[in-house]
């Protein structure tokens, strides 16, 4: 039979249609009930073994009808009909129904938090946070009195009643990778990623160039536009502002490979840049890093936490779904 269609979007146009779906699913399943009355097509799910899977509708554009293959000329009234029916009931259920996804067993579930996809295994990603845990971290440094603690899935760090809050990085170091992250931050919060950080300094800034995260509109003080989040902190400003509302989760991904160095943000590039080229050197030297004769210099670090020091009470930051692949 011909595929025409696959089922991604099924839920999200027909929400809790499961009477309509599968009454439907199961009258045409009789070849002679199908043969006069139903108005559509047969196709295949891809890598399914069972034909009670193998009927399905077809979403039409972002409308929430559905459409349907004419099987063939005969009985033409009674299909056109029954179409009507079927869709006008779908369409009844729709306005009583939280939209939600239908599920299928070769439908991926992306659910799951803190956990590496069979893909994933085989392209070479390696998962830097279990979920419940701080191992294979540890503060910068070594200095105690850390924030830091594992909660609810995320990694999260607040502001402490001392004075000291460091910064938390990976025991290991890596040179050319692409790390992908979630995070999430408090209104008028401000923190950071740091990589290619060494211990040579007092703060790990002082070494890794930051991915900046702030909460550009809520933040207390005037912001840069090269101290917006996504930023390379106090050198290249983002080219788009990618962020969501503070409490929400935002995605990010930083490649470094052999010099090259790019920010993502929610699916945005903001930031591109070439690690050591003449512009970089003349950028950091006109800049804040001037003084700075180790930074950016490693060619290889650990990936550092930033925790959070926007001075406000209550302020924090969390991350998630931390993977790193080497390049």
């Amino acid at each position: 039979m011909n595929q025409i269609g696959t089922v991604e979007s099924i839920g999200k146009h027909i929400g809790k249609n499961y009477v309509v779906l599968y009454v439907t699913i199961f009258l045409c399943g009789s070849k002679n009930f199908a043969a006069r009355f139903c108005p559509i097509k047969v196709q295949n799910v891809q890598g399914s073994d069972t034909t009670e899977a193998q009927y399905l509708f077809r979403s039409w554009s972002h409308k929430k009808i559905l459409t349907f293959k004419r099987i063939n000329q005969l009985h033409m009234k009674k299909k056109k009909f029954f179409m009507l029916a079927i869709t006008g009931a779908a369409l009844a259920l729709n306005l009583l129904a939280s939209p939600t996804h239908l599920k299928f067993r070769n439908m991926k579930d992306t659910s799951a938090d803190n956990q590496l996809t069979a893909t994933e295994k085989k392209e070479g990603w390696k998962l830097l946070f279990d979920g419940k845990t701080l191992n294979g971290w540890r503060t910068y440094k070594n200095i105690p009195n850390a924030s830091w603690k594992a909660t609810d899935g995320a990694l999260c760090s607040d502001k402490p009643s001392g004075d000291k809050n460091p910064d938390l990085m990976t025991n290991d170091m890596y040179g050319n990778f692409e790390l992908s992250i979630d995070w999430k931050i408090s209104a008028k919060g401000n923190s950071g990623i740091m990589y290619l950080v060494t211990e040579d300094h007092d703060q790990s800034y002082e070494s890794g160039p930051e991915y900046q995260l702030i909460d550009n509109k809520g933040f207390e003080g005037q912001i840069e536009e090269d101290q917006k989040a996504s930023a390379n902190y106090a050198m290249q400003a983002p080219s788009v502002d990618a962020t969501k509302t503070p409490g929400e989760w935002n995605h990010t991904v930083i490649i470094v490979n052999k010099g090259h160095v790019e920010h993502w943000l929610n699916g945005q590039k903001t930031v591109e840049y070439e690690l050591g080229s003449e512009k970089w050197k003349q950028q950091k030297a006109a800049g804040k890093w001037k003084d700075e004769a180790g930074y950016g210099a490693a060619k290889s670090g650990h990936i550092a936490l930033q925790a959070t020091h926007s001075g406000v009470e209550n302020t924090g930051i969390c991350f998630k779904n931390i993977k790193i692949k080497m390049l």
